[in-house]
């Protein structure tokens, strides 16, 4: 019999820049540890489906993980859909800490510069 230690579901993690934020996709996986006490993780993507020590079929919990990713709610594959009440006010907030003319501000790179 095989134990899940821990299983974690697919999702994006969002990193705040300046500006915006970086969407960052963290595939489903879970942690298994076998009777005989060999631990694996598995994701959508795994090749493994028998334990290395001893042999017992793990296919089924790989299968697992891709029916289940492949029937995500559109909230969690699509994050940026959502979120656009936050960006504004994240928006607002960054351009009252980098006002106009400030060194870390983004400004249109299509404008000419001096330097050419």
């Amino acid at each position: 019999m095989v134990q899940i230690l821990e299983r974690v579901q697919a999702h994006y993690e969002n990193r705040e820049m300046p500006f915006g934020k970086v969407y960052v996709w963290t595939p489903a996986a879970v942690a298994l540890e076998c009777d005989c006490g060999e631990s694996v993780t598995l994701g959508a993507t795994s090749t493994t489906s028998t334990c290395g020590r001893c042999g017992a079929d793990l296919s089924t919990f790989a299968y697992g993980i891709r029916e289940r990713q492949g029937r995500l709610p559109d909230e969690l594959t699509h994050p940026w859909f959502y979120d656009a009440k936050e960006r504004a006010q994240q928006h607002e907030r960054d351009e009252a800490a980098y006002p106009k003319g400030a060194s870390w501000r983004y400004d249109d790179i299509t404008a000419a510069t001096d330097e050419e």
